[in-house]
């Protein structure tokens, strides 16, 4: 999530737990600890200017639940020992406060698609389960209130119970988001399979700032399909459009080495393009077609086979402004009829139907 939402969340549940008497200071503490596994970022940076690196090791050691937690202990012992402050006077509350707010951060991660590697070292592919969109308003307001509140209130019974509240409201909104994404998956299941996709692997995504509108990917042996579901204007089977996406390209260069880590991290959600003879990948996850967050050059045509390159990043213009009208009209509106797709290829030309 972002760092707005990472420090609120863990400001609300450090004060929530820390003494009355320690609320500011536990509001600092934990905003701090919230933002502190995102920190991985700067050494990342500074070692490597590989992006695939960067991408794929970013939510890794520094949002483990196998490593945090002696972090926690690490940080809770120096201030216990050497801090002769809050820690000390209550270390018990102290020692949960500070678990607690490093631990939210990676989970929070989770909810959303970009993948968070939970268990770090184990060489399991990162959790996304993408019920949330990295910056979701309607989740943030809540804790952002409740921290306002609080900070003002101190150690007034009034901070305890807005911090409860906020706490409450902000998770209550995460429960909603998996019953969302759990009737979008059902529609979506439902479309696929009368299409012969209902094994295809496939991945469903709020859209941006928003649990009301869902984006689902599915892929097929030639490409995938994307379609959307609105939860207020949407009813019956979902539509689909098919794209193509050179997979025998993608098949020919899965031994180079980005390739193979985008292909573990990104679960095999993405798009392959050969152009100006160099292998680009768009990551399909962060994004819609044809406007990508993440798209690398990773591999050259060499003969008939393909070299690794140093992977490059490429910036594509799309334009923000246009994408964030079109969303806000498809809440409210429902697509077309089928067999009247705006763009992509018609659907059964990409999966072998008519």
């Amino acid at each position: 999530m972002d760092s707005l939402t990472q420090i609120v969340l863990g400001g609300a549940v450090a004060a929530a737990i820390a003494p009355a008497g320690h609320r500011r200071a536990a509001l600092l503490a934990g905003a701090a600890l919230g933002t502190l596994p995102d920190l991985d970022s700067l050494p990342l940076a500074l070692f490597t200017d590989d992006p695939v690196a960067r991408m794929t090791l970013h939510r890794g050691l520094s949002h483990s639940l196998l490593v945090l937690p002696f972090v926690g202990w690490t940080i809770w012992w120096l201030f216990r020992r050497y801090g002769k402050g809050r820690v000390a006077e209550s270390p018990r509350r102290w020692f949960w406060a500070i678990q607690l707010a490093l631990a939210t951060h990676p989970l929070l991660d989770a909810f959303t698609v970009y993948g968070t590697q939970l268990l770090w070292p184990l060489p399991l592919r990162p959790v996304m389960w993408s019920s949330v969109f990295i910056i979701d308003p309607a989740y943030t307001l809540w804790l952002l209130l409740a921290c306002a509140v609080a900070w003002f209130a101190r150690g007034r019974k009034l901070a305890g119970h807005a911090l409860v509240a906020g706490l409450a409201l902000s998770s209550a909104y995460l429960g909603w988001s998996l019953l969302a994404k759990a009737m979008v998956e059902r529609e979506a299941r439902r479309s696929l399979a009368e299409m012969r996709l209902g094994e295809a692997p496939r991945f469903s995504v709020p859209m941006p700032f928003n649990t009301l509108l869902w984006r689902v990917v599915a892929m097929t042996p030639d490409g995938f399909v994307e379609g959307e579901r609105s939860l207020v204007a949407d009813h019956g089977p979902m539509q689909f459009r098919a794209y193509r996406s050179d997979t025998q390209a993608l098949a020919e260069a899965a031994q180079i080495p980005a390739v193979a880590r985008l292909a573990w991290f990104n679960h095999g959600f993405m798009k392959a393009r050969v152009h100006d003879g160099r292998l680009e990948l768009s990551d399909l996850r962060m994004g819609a077609e044809p406007d990508y967050t993440f798209v690398f050059a990773v591999a050259e045509r060499d003969g008939e086979a393909w070299r690794r390159i140093p992977p490059e990043q490429l910036r594509l213009p799309w334009e923000a402004s246009r994408r964030i009208a079109s969303m806000w009209d498809r809440i409210w509106h429902a697509p077309p009829p089928a067999g009247m797709p705006e763009t992509g290829t018609p659907v059964q030309d990409a999966v072998g139907g008519r």
